[in-house]
């Protein structure tokens, strides 16, 4: 799959997801395979005004391979002056929040509320492509609700207005992440448009990602949620998608491990005190359905240091060994 002039190895994307995909988790995907990467959701105006926290998330370097840093923001001007930022931090794409359905997001005229907007979209999409020296797409959802749905009209006006690709989650903004995601409507954007198109939203295991595409005639499948603590879906899925073949699912140890060494990634990138913290969520993924899952949960909750946390997994893998 092409995007603009950048060329994928692979067809599997990794979704930009709030408070996961910092620095530890994309060089785990990019590890799996992922054929591209995109960064949590960056404010323009944060990147604009040089807030540290947000230059931290746009710090790229060790990080090999494809990677998109997603922006947002409701200005056509600090869209564009955020994408000059982003062009020079070494991404290989830049990509517009249109679909965030976040209240403090939305409230702002931000992330899914430009599709209520399309004046205003357009005018971002343009401002954005006029001033990237790199490959500009759009994220959006199937539509603000049920009775709003307006995502091919959304991605028509994106090719229009030069983006290089569009994806598509087949939820609308009223159901956040509930209910079942609707791929009709990515395969009703896939037939309207000529530049790529990437499906988003209930892919669980490998067969999903090919009965997506098959059932879609999408480009690309991008993996969210199904990832949390299981960078072993990416991994699966290129394979599969490759092959044809399923590749056996991580032993509780290669679990237990991998959060152990996600926890240390973490500490380098952020300090131990937000690691410990912040590894509460993705432990809680990795151990997920494991026996007892529940118990150590509590314990790596009051853990106050990365040695305490690491200890009570490895004596997990003590336990379930």
């Amino acid at each position: 799959m092409n995007i603009g002039r950048v060329i994928l190895p692979n067809p599997v994307v990794a979704a930009p997801m709030a408070g996961v995909t910092d620095k530890a988790f994309r060089l785990l995907a990019r590890e799996a395979g992922c054929g591209l990467i995109c960064t949590e959701m960056i404010s323009d105006q944060a990147l604009i005004h040089n807030n540290n926290r947000t230059m931290s998330m746009l710090d790229l370097s060790q990080e090999e391979g494809l990677i998109s840093v997603q922006i947002f923001g409701s200005q056509p001007s600090t869209m564009a002056e955020a994408a000059r930022f982003i062009a020079d931090s070494g991404a290989d794409i830049v990509d517009i929040n249109m679909g965030c359905p976040a209240p403090k997001i939305v409230k702002n005229g931000e992330g899914s509320a430009l599709m209520r907007d399309l004046p205003r979209a357009a005018e971002i999409i343009t401002a954005v492509v006029d001033v990237s020296p790199i490959p500009v797409t759009v994220k959006m959802r199937k539509g603000w609700s049920d009775r709003e749905v307006n995502a091919v009209e959304l991605a028509v006006l994106a090719q229009e207005k030069g983006a290089a690709a569009v994806t598509v989650h087949g939820r609308t903004r009223e159901q956040y992440y509930s209910g079942q995601a609707d791929w009709q409507i990515i395969k009703e954007v896939k037939a309207a448009l000529t530049i790529p198109v990437i499906g988003n939203g209930d892919i669980w295991k490998p067969q999903d990602a090919l009965r997506m595409m098959e059932e879609t005639g999408c480009d690309g499948v991008m993996i969210g949620r199904g990832a949390m603590g299981n960078p072993w879906l990416f991994t699966a899925t290129v394979h599969y998608l490759a092959t044809g073949e399923l590749l056996p699912p991580p032993t509780a140890g290669e679990k237990i491990e991998m959060a152990i060494r996600h926890l240390a990634m973490v500490s380098k990138h952020k300090g131990e005190r937000i690691a410990v913290k912040e590894m509460r969520k993705h432990a809680a993924w990795y151990i997920k359905g494991l026996r007892d899952a529940a118990r150590i949960r509590e314990q790596i909750n009051k853990a106050q240091t990365e040695a305490e946390v690491t200890k009570v997994l490895r004596q997990y893998l003590k336990y379930l060994e």
